[in-house]
């Protein structure tokens, strides 16, 4: 272990608690506005953050600040996990969170952008807690790290390690050839979508404070929501569920894509052949869904025709499935309906769009699209090569070969991914959940999705797990959100091992 550079590694954590607890202090103006209790826990609980950033930094100070791949892999995990364990102090401190387990589980799934909750009245939550909670998915969204290396220059320490072991997806596409200069980009996309989600949603009818709550959580394709019923709570004001469905939509497309679309760029978006997928996907999907829900009728749609949005069951039926299919397909976890109640039918398309995900250089989370194309296409490239053994067939993806390497690191996702799915899901079933909620819970907290199936529905919560099912659920959010290898990596015994 001497080949690792601890004292880089506690640098590096010591820049990621100052930073959390700068945000913390962000929150402290919405308590003091509704004059509540909280603000002095949260002030403490930035303090104390900060304090503990501050001391990492100082009283580390490596000789070498060139970072490794193992420096790179350690710096992220524990780099989320110091998110995590500093992140849970408003809770603890202002008292809104009582239980440590709780706090963490809570804390874990907002960086995650998981968006699952032990909350069972979210409205009666101190309004300052409630932003910190959505803070928590914005800064996970986009990823701590990767703003941290727009600032690693001024420190003398490069960070292409790290971008590559937290950007979500098989490969980290560039938008620029210095990765800082990359990271300052894809913060400028981020914060942007927020800002014009923010005033859209203002415009169409929501509270300021509801606005800025539901845009961070969108963009970041989190799913916190400000109101027990979440966006089904505007059900009679469908305008807003169609502003943040668009942007759930955004918020699972790759930025470079989005980049490029604000470049005005168009033509290479629509050609991309992931975007097509996950376009043809959500549509295609969504009309399946709607109209089954048309010719069956579905008790748990309630249609308003006082709002002028509203055309009758067509609309509603087509608004529920556009908004729940994006809603599970990027990973958001918002909701307007309890799709498990429509029909088996729809239940079990739903439980599918669980392993799918958006798209690679997104913010959502699950398996990727494109893993799906290539795997496809490998997979039936093996047809070819039976019927042609000594041919040389590359897969190809937007026109292009893919390297072996990169084919058989795909294909070792999926078998891992399902691996952990499967033991996953035997392990909550004997912390306790029937196997319905268990395969729910499993591939809703791997895949960092939210609401579920079974026991934890999208109109349940996880506050009825075990304390053991619930720092399981935390550990497998975890291991989803930095796509499985860069946690894992870390448990094998070959990690450790000098050089």
């Amino acid at each position: 272990m001497e080949n690792l550079n601890f004292k880089l590694i506690y640098r590096f954590l010591g820049i990621t608690a100052v930073l959390n607890g700068l945000f913390m202090w962000l929150a402290i103006p919405f308590s003091l506005y509704h004059n509540e209790n909280a603000v002095l826990g949260i002030l403490n609980a930035g303090i104390i953050t900060v304090a503990i950033g501050l001391l990492l930094f100082f009283f580390n100070k490596p000789n070498s600040k060139k970072i490794q791949k193992k420096e790179g892999y350690l710096i992220v995990t524990l780099g989320w996990l110091t998110l995590s364990f500093t992140g849970m102090l408003p809770y603890l401190l202002s008292g809104a969170i009582s239980s440590i387990p709780d706090a963490f589980f809570e804390t874990i799934s907002g960086y995650s952008t998981t968006g699952s909750s032990i909350l069972k009245d979210i409205e009666s939550m101190p309004k300052g807690i409630l932003f910190w909670r959505s803070a928590t998915h914005w800064i996970g969204g986009m990823g701590i790290i990767v703003l941290t290396i727009a600032i690693l220059p001024l420190l003398g320490i490069g960070g292409m390690q790290l971008f590559m072991a937290e950007a979500p997806g098989p490969s980290a596409d560039k938008l620029h050839p210095r990765i800082t200069d990359t990271a300052k980009r894809l913060w400028l996309i981020y914060v942007l979508l927020t800002f014009v989600e923010f005033i859209l949603l203002k415009v169409a009818g929501m509270t300021w404070f509801d606005a800025i709550n539901h845009a961070m959580a969108t963009v970041s394709t989190g799913g916190f929501s400000t109101k027990n019923s979440s966006v089904a709570y505007y059900n009679n004001m469908p305008i807003i569920q169609y502003i943040i469905a668009i942007f759930m939509f955004i918020a699972g497309t790759n930025f470079v894509l989005t980049y490029f679309a604000l470049k005005g760029k168009i033509q290479k978006v629509l050609q991309n052949e992931e975007f097509k997928y996950y376009l043809f996907s959500v549509i295609g999907i969504s009309t399946i869904i709607a109209v089954t829900i048309i010719f069956f009728q579905d008790p748990n749609l309630k249609t308003s025709i006082e709002h002028p949005m509203v055309f009758g069951k067509v609309e509603s039926a087509f608004r529920h499935s556009f908004f729940s299919v994006i809603s599970v397909i990027t990973t958001t976890g918002f909701v307007t309906a309890d799709f498990t109640m429509w029909n088996f039918f729809i239940t079990a398309i739903f439980f599918s769009l669980f392993f799918l995900g958006g798209s690679a250089g997104s913010t959502s989370g699950g398996v990727k699209i494109v893993r799906h194309i290539i795997l496809l296409k490998s997979s039936f490239l093996e047809f070819k090569k039976s019927l042609h053994p000594n041919a040389i067939i590359p897969v190809r993806y937007d026109g292009k070969a893919v390297s072996q390497t990169i084919v058989f690191n795909i294909l070792s996702f999926f078998v891992l991914y399902m691996l952990i799915f499967i033991l996953g899901t035997v392990i909550l079933a004997f912390l306790g959940l029937d196997i319905k909620s268990a395969l729910g819970a499993c591939a809703s907290s791997l895949g960092n999705i939210g609401p579920a199936i079974g026991s934890v529905s999208p109109v349940d919560n996880f506050s009825h797990l075990s304390v053991g099912a619930k720092w399981f659920c935390s550990f497998l959010m975890l291991i989803g959100r930095l796509e499985l290898f860069t946690v894992l990596i870390l448990l094998t015994p070959f990690f450790w091992r000098k050089n």
